[in-house]
């Protein structure tokens, strides 16, 4: 009996190496300007060629600016990166996405809306949050450089298996509680470190009712509790999703392909290292207070006593409430917040803009905030025009900026200013993260819309 990520990995595993990791084939090679550079220049060291470009699809999307995308980049540094991917992939005949490009955007967000990403396929890329793809029923997660190198050579990668977990949500969700409550609550309750060494497998109930962009946010933020990658078995939802798709199979090579597909789910009697289950029910909109996704909390909770954690975790949660000017035992509702932002490979695509607009829709945006709606990609930001969410948001005081990672990460302008609060969609609250000296507080869309509105952080059912 196997467990789903055993029948994709066991067929993928070209040779092991004894007391060692395994050969692992990759079927879709991810990359884009920021781990690929120095790979590339490995190959050229070795006098190496990329060994299989047809694999590989690039993208444009960390240094990218979301203004004024016509013109050049600003920052040399972020400028020298761009054209570097642009030269490595004319020099080795790959695929480019790049800025100004029709499917140019986050490469974790391109790669599913453009049919690359297919259930059973094992999946790289010089980034952690790779695992957003495993909502497909794939096994994908994020290498290293010197991987990324491996991978260009070779079309493989050396990996230890890792250990499996299922995590089951059942139950029916309550009102403005999305995909990101749900993976901010589970990360809350079994810490930032909580699944080291161990892929995940989401199954229950909740999970099926979900679509795949809400799926998508899960596997993205399994990374964030210290898991390998999350994977989520293919059903109807992700065989209509991939349908029709630019690159998805037509005709009789779909029909072949689903009989496979219909095969990517664990057997009823496999066996997971570890399992955990948790109850819809008890999830409401979530927040985060601290310097780690796993400091979350439901809104309405107030930042625990310093007695109440766990005596090895005192001193980081000491830091954190310096760095974040926060004070235990305190309610964050009302907290006055500078900045929302709305996008990364998180939450980017269009279902995450159609809720954001949907709370905000009939407000105006509080003056003190300053709001960046950046979609995930060309295609969303098009179809978000298309349905006229895009005029809406500027009835309220919004305005859509152009693809990109933006203020995720601060590696473009996108940048919160030091001491300033962010209501974020993104991944991560690390100290500096979107920013030197930015306090980011995580949520979903939904919050983010409410705390626009009012100023402060805000519980999204008032409006609801």
């Amino acid at each position: 009996m196997k467990t789903l990520f055993d029948k994709i990995w066991d067929a993928h595993v070209i040779s092991s190496i004894e007391n060692g990791p395994d050969v692992l084939y990759i079927d879709r090679h991810l990359i884009h300007e920021v781990t690929s550079p120095q790979a590339f220049a490995g190959l050229r060291k070795r006098n190496f060629p990329v060994f299989r470009p047809e694999k590989i699809i690039a993208a444009a999307d960390h240094n990218i600016p979301t203004q004024n995308q016509h013109l050049p980049i600003r920052d040399e540094l972020s400028k020298q990166q761009v054209d570097k991917l642009s030269e490595n992939c004319r020099e080795h005949n790959i695929t480019l996405y790049g800025i100004n490009h029709p499917f140019n955007g986050i490469i974790h967000v391109i790669a599913p809306e453009l049919g690359l990403t297919q259930p059973g396929m094992t999946i790289v890329c010089g980034d952690s949050h790779t695992s957003t793809h495993g909502a497909f029923g794939c096994i994908a997660f994020g290498i290293g450089t010197s991987e990324v190198e491996m991978a260009l050579a070779s079309q493989c990668v050396l990996q230890t298996k890792p250990k499996k977990m299922r995590i089951f949500i059942n139950g029916k969700l309550n009102k403005c509680v999305s995909s990101k409550d749900i993976i901010l609550h589970i990360i809350s309750k079994i810490s930032a470190s909580g699944s080291t060494g161990y892929f995940i497998e989401y199954a229950g109930s909740t999970i099926r009712n979900m679509s795949m962009e809400a799926r998508m946010t899960i596997c993205n933020m399994s990374i964030e509790m210290g898991a390998r990658g999350g994977i989520i078995a293919p059903d109807e939802t992700t065989f209509n999703y991939i349908k029709d798709r630019k690159f998805s199979p037509k005709g009789t090579d779909m029909d072949k392909s689903l009989i496979l597909f219909k095969t990517l789910k664990s057997d009823d009697n496999a066996v997971f290292d570890k399992e955990l289950s948790f109850k819809a029910e008890d999830i409401e909109p979530m927040i985060t207070y601290g310097t780690n996704p796993g400091m979350g909390m439901k809104i309405t909770d107030s930042i625990p006593f310093i007695e109440d954690i766990e005596e090895n975790n005192r001193e980081s949660f000491r830091k954190s409430m310096e760095y974040m000017n926060f004070i235990p035992g305190r309610s964050l509702i009302d907290l006055p917040v500078d900045f929302v932002f709305v996008g990364s490979c998180t939450n980017g695509r269009i279902e995450d803009i159609r809720a954001f607009t949907s709370l905000v829709q009939g407000h105006k945006k509080a003056d003190r905030i300053t709001a960046w709606i950046v979609p995930g990609s060309k295609q969303v930001e098009k179809q978000a025009k298309a349905e006229g969410l895009v005029n809406l948001l500027y009835e309220a005081g919004f305005e859509l900026r152009q693809p990109g990672c933006s203020a995720c990460l601060a590696m473009n302008e996108d940048k919160i200013p030091e001491g300033k609060y962010s209501v974020s969609t993104s991944n991560r609250n690390f100290e500096g993260r979107q920013g030197p000296g930015a306090r980011t507080l995580l949520a979903s869309p939904l919050v983010a819309a409410a705390s626009a509105i009012t100023g402060k952080i805000t519980d999204p059912r008032i409006f609801k």
